[in-house]
């Protein structure tokens, strides 16, 4: 049974400043006197299982799939292809980031915006040159970040919110976003490099412009990018419901993903070695 709501506050500052309620529900979870508690953090969220539904279970149904849905992916990306035989011949160092804050804006002691990444790599590199100068600075400019967060799919009551020719579609693989404006950090080279490891994968890839007319998201992608000098590419899974209780994606994009982002790890250093960004130069030295 809930406790009445107390006529008058007592106790110490957090009974008057939060519903009796829930503070004897949090009580009751902590073990302890609802006067004991002095104040708390406390996010909400469904905990209701994710679900496979559709005609033809086809549809993913959770909460939090932007961006769990982009998490889950890169890790098993980055354990399919952490193999013996694939890392005995790797010339590059494989990571993985997973970060707090990102729809808050990733301003925080250890989101995007923090130094945590930069510092990483620093010390990745500096253990691994023993000392070299300038290998940091190097090895940021040789490195390639995929920023993956989710995508906005068409939605069908919506469909001109989107460009004709770039409305991402769920089963279509995942999408490629580019912003004139920076909002994205894709640019020609990386672009075409994504999707050179997708073609390798076997995988469908889509592409993704904001209608000019309409205002644009962003990523993390930008954030690192400027704080690090890394080149990068903005990409994502297709969805609808982004940001609701209940957040909806096709099955098959998941799939997608993990043999997009695996062949991206096995790939991308030994494309990006052999790619002549501008022929003249190339011929030139």
């Amino acid at each position: 049974m809930c406790p009445k709501p107390a006529s008058k506050p007592e106790g110490g500052d957090a009974e008057e400043r939060h519903h009796a309620v829930l503070l004897h529900l949090l009580a009751q979870e902590l073990g302890c006197n609802p006067a004991d508690i002095a104040d708390f953090d406390l996010q909400l969220c469904d905990c209701q299982p994710a679900t496979i539904g559709g005609a033809c279970d086809e549809f993913i149904f959770s909460g939090r799939l932007d961006n769990l849905a982009s998490c889950y992916t890169s890790l098993r990306a980055f354990l399919r292809s952490s193999t013996d035989e694939s890392l005995a011949s790797a010339s590059h160092v494989r990571m993985i980031a997973h970060f707090d804050h990102e729809e808050v804006g990733s301003a925080s002691s250890h989101g995007a915006a923090s130094p945590v990444m930069n510092d990483t790599i620093r010390r990745v590199a500096a253990a691994l040159a023993g000392g070299q100068e300038g290998v940091v600075e190097r090895a940021l400019r040789a490195s390639f970040l995929v920023s993956a967060d989710m995508a906005h799919g068409v939605h069908p009551n919506y469909a001109d919110k989107h460009d004709p020719a770039h409305a991402p579609k769920m089963h279509g693989g995942l999408v490629i976003k580019q912003n004139a404006n920076q909002r994205y950090a894709t640019d020609g080279v990386t672009a075409f490099l994504f999707r050179e490891v997708g073609r390798i994968a076997g995988v469908p890839v889509q592409e993704f412009v904001v209608r000019s007319d309409l205002a644009c998201g962003s990523t993390i992608g930008p954030i690192i990018a400027s704080a690090t000098g890394m080149r990068a590419v903005d990409v994502g899974a297709p969805m609808l419901s982004m940001h609701s209780c209940r957040e909806m994606c096709g099955t098959d994009d998941v799939a997608h993903a993990v043999a997009h982002f695996t062949s991206a790890f096995k790939h991308i250093a030994r494309l990006d070695a052999a790619l002549a960004v501008d022929k003249r130069a190339a011929d030139a030295d």
